[in-house]
């Protein structure tokens, strides 16, 4: 096998190529099941490759050519994965953005790219790009609908349905011979695969143009490693503005074949997994989190003998899975329990949550909190971690089935160097390594030197190959005493517990570690419900003595595993979320810090002076759009 998996190769080869590939010796076989109204309609590769050739003749009628940018804005949909393969097939940049994205943040991208048309899922989408266009981005001239609800009646220039396209691209394909051979022939491996862009944890995100030589050295390097096999069956549900998205869903589906299942809405991603139980799932630890709580909250509300059944079996599974990851065998009696949990307990859960099939599942993004990660493997699922960027195309280290640790992310794939620069830095060097970052010379300088990517990421290698990664190197900051700490790290491990969301770890030149933090609403309300805790708002939950109690555990199990210098002395339970629509996290959830540290300057004033509490008021911003204000006084409690 594993000379099989080095032996694939895609040397020259460009993401239509091994399309037409796969729909000339695999043409019937499934490539795209897409749930519409509660139906799975299915899409063969044979005809994958025609509706993204229609595609393309359709695009390149309306002008749109090489060196021009296409915005595609929407949740996942079998069309804008075929647009997107559409323009990667005629030069053109594909510019996934989050669903979410402000008028603010598209702003920004159309500055920086030649945007002439946008690929929209539905009636909400169009209308942002509509006010996109009204913005300025006159260029913007062709906008195309997947889902035509609400749109029949617009009567706006350049506005189109897809089934218009494809007939517009259809009628080019019969009608002008050698168009087909011309459109297959027009990309180069050199030529971009997907334009995304960095998180944007420290200014404005920058622009990633992934080549698709890039895109296809990823999924080969992963085949290599091991992260998913030929023919995979996986759920695209991750924001098509995501590299693991891409990386996973086109690139890796498209060199191993793998069946691409497209949920009917986020809202119904867990009952669609359960129904077509994919072979492959990665998922940031945030989902597999929030997956865990359901888990919990159903065994709550249900007979206390099903409780006790649960409890018994996973709380030996746990401890068995501990003794193995410590290096330790199982037991004698390992397989007899593993049986009989199966049957009882184990089995049904994954049944319930479409997890019966899993033979690859990743969790990568940041770390994961090690009791998830061990619940899991208890489970049955044989959960690893995953280390990408954006810049390198999502896959970098990756931990194999028998060699998984609660600290490391892994070896490096096959096809990616790894080093250690002298101020702890890892460095990267691969063919899925991007050439630079669009139209910024000097981010690319820095981020680029002698081959070698700068990730931006302090971490060391442990003898054996293993990487351990620590936070980012410009988040490395000291005390006033002089200790060295990653603010990252340590939040991170305040995040491992189900009820702190998000956190900021205060105390670069200070003499002491605080925190401010946020609770996960869902799980905290649950608790409180369970345990008769009233409230009647995030705000009002957040300052329960009940719930500072529970925050205070974390904390405390935090500083154990820390240096007494770095222990967290104060904490204040923040009275709202961090929010990427206020600029206080990104659309990843990764923290903003300098605008969270000047945002709340005075809750930090407060948890180094000695005050007892800190009033606060802020302006959010409800789904409406409109704005209010919420005062409140929030103690600052001691750890």
């Amino acid at each position: 096998m594993a000379e099989n998996r080095q032996s694939l190769t895609t040397a020259g080869e460009t993401l239509a190529s091994v399309l037409t590939r796969n729909a000339s010796e695999h043409g019937s076989d499934i490539a795209l099941r897409e749930k519409e109204r509660g139906i799975w309609k299915t899409t063969s590769w044979a005809e994958y490759a025609e509706n993204v050739l229609a595609c393309a003749a359709g695009l390149d009628r309306l002008g749109v050519e090489p060196g021009d940018a296409v915005l595609v804005l929407g949740d996942n949909r079998a069309r804008l994965y075929c647009g997107m393969l559409a323009l990667a097939t005629l030069g053109v940049y594909a510019m996934p953005a989050y669903p979410g994205t402000t008028l603010e943040e598209l702003q920004h991208v159309v500055q920086e790219a030649n945007i002439v048309a946008a690929l929209a899922e539905d009636q909400e989408q169009v209308d942002k790009i509509l006010e996109l266009r009204a913005a300025g981005a006159a260029k913007l001239q062709h906008i195309v609908y997947d889902d035509g609800r609400g749109l029949g009646f617009y009567e706006v220039p350049g506005l189109m349905s897809w089934d218009h396209l494809i007939e517009i691209g259809s009628r080019r394909l019969d009608d002008e011979p050698g168009l087909r051979e011309a459109l297959l022939g027009r990309a180069k491996p050199d030529d971009p695969a997907v334009f995304l862009h960095s998180s944007g944890t420290t200014g404005k995100p920058k622009g990633v143009v992934l080549s698709q030589k890039n895109v296809l050295a990823a999924a080969r390097n992963g085949y290599a490693a091991g992260a998913f096999d030929i023919g995979e069956n996986v759920l695209a549900y991750l924001p098509m503005a995501w590299v693991g998205d891409y990386a996973i869903t086109v690139a890796a589906a498209l060199l191993l074949r793998f069946t691409v299942n497209v949920p009917e809405r986020q809202e119904t991603v867990i009952r669609d997994m359960r129904e077509i139980a994919p072979t492959f799932y990665l998922a940031a630890p945030r989902n597999w989190d929030n997956l865990l709580t359901t888990i919990q909250v159903g065994v709550e509300n249900s007979t206390p003998l099903k409780k006790l059944l649960y409890h018994f079996f996973m709380d030996w599974a746990i401890a068995v899975e501990r003794r193995k990851l410590s290096g330790m065998s199982g037991g004698a009696l390992e397989p007899l329990g593993r049986f009989i949990g199966e049957m009882l307990i184990f089995g049904p859960i994954k049944d319930q949550f479409g997890m019966t099939r899993l033979k690859n599942a990743f969790t990568g993004g940041e770390a994961i909190g090690e009791d998830t990660f061990v619940f899991y493997r208890a489970l049955g699922i044989k959960l690893r971690q995953l280390y990408g960027q954006t810049e390198n195309s999502a896959i970098n280290a990756i931990q194999a089935p028998d060699e998984v640790r609660l600290h490391t992310v892994g070896k490096a794939a096959p096809g990616v160097e790894v080093k250690i620069a002298e101020n702890g830095e890892i460095l990267l060097k691969s063919d899925s390594v991007f050439a630079g970052y669009y139209k910024n010379p000097e981010a690319s300088a820095e981020t680029l030197v002698d081959g070698w990517l700068h990730t931006g990421d302090a971490g060391y290698l442990e003898d054996d190959g293993h990487l351990v990664v620590l936070g980012r190197v410009s988040e490395v900051m000291h005390t006033k005493g002089g200790e060295r700490y990653v603010p990252n790290y340590i939040e991170n491990r305040l995040k491992f517990s189900p009820f702190v969301k998000d956190a900021a770890v205060i105390g670069a030149g200070r003499d002491e570690l605080t925190a401010m933090v946020c609770i996960d609403f869902d799980a905290v309300g649950h608790w409180a419900e369970v345990n008769g805790v009233p409230y009647v708002s995030y705000a009002d939950l957040s300052q329960r003595e009940e719930v500072a109690a529970m925050l205070r555990k974390a904390f405390l199990r935090v500083n154990e595993a820390l240096p007494e210098p770095l222990r967290l002395k104060r904490f204040v339970s923040l009275h709202k979320e961090f929010d990427p629509d206020d600029g206080e996290i990104t659309r990843t959830r990764k923290l903003r810090r300098k605008v969270v540290e000047d945002r709340y300057q005075k809750v930090i004033a407060a948890l180094y002076d000695g005050c007892e509490s800190v009033h606060v008021s802020a302006v959010v911003t409800y789904e409406t759009g409109d704005t209010g204000t919420v005062d409140r006084t929030l103690p600052i409690r001691e750890v």
